[in-house]
């Protein structure tokens, strides 16, 4: 039983006023029953626009990772090519190295050349020097 209808049974001694308060009663209740129709016509707006802008944030979200997936590639690739570059640089680098170890071995061994003689030198002078020393001494034991 509606509120209009109780009020109406409650003031029934009173014809004109039992009838003008259930009417009234009855506005109040369509309105109410009209501002819950809205209600649920405003959430189910808000609802739908919720719902397309959670579409729309995921398709944003799918551009941004392709776009982050194509920059990771990208610098994948850039680092191929660095580390393709710095280890062309590392074996010339090893091969330079090892050039200037094959030089200096050789000026090594030039110089060991040259010094094996300088002492060959100096050891055949220092025998003659004795050599003549020696000479010199028993030249002068002689003629004493």
């Amino acid at each position: 039983m509606g509120y209009a209808l109780r009020i109406y049974e409650a003031f029934k001694d009173d014809e004109t006023k039992a009838r003008l308060l259930s009417e009234f009663i009855e506005m109040v209740e369509q309105v109410i029953l009209n501002n819950q129709i809205a209600t649920r016509q405003d959430v189910s707006m808000s609802e739908l626009k919720l719902t397309k802008e959670i579409e729309e944030t995921r398709g944003e979200i799918k551009e941004v990772e392709l776009k982050l997936t194509k920059e990771i590639e990208q610098v994948r690739a850039e680092m191929k090519e660095i580390e393709l570059k710095l280890t062309r640089e590392i074996e010339q680098v090893r091969a330079d190295v090892t050039k200037e170890i094959a030089q200096v071995h050789v000026e090594i061994h030039k110089s060991h050349g040259s010094l094996l003689r300088w002492i060959v030198g100096l050891f055949l002078t220092a025998v003659l020097a004795q050599a003549g020393l020696i000479i010199a001494l028993l030249q002068y034991a002689s003629h004493r």
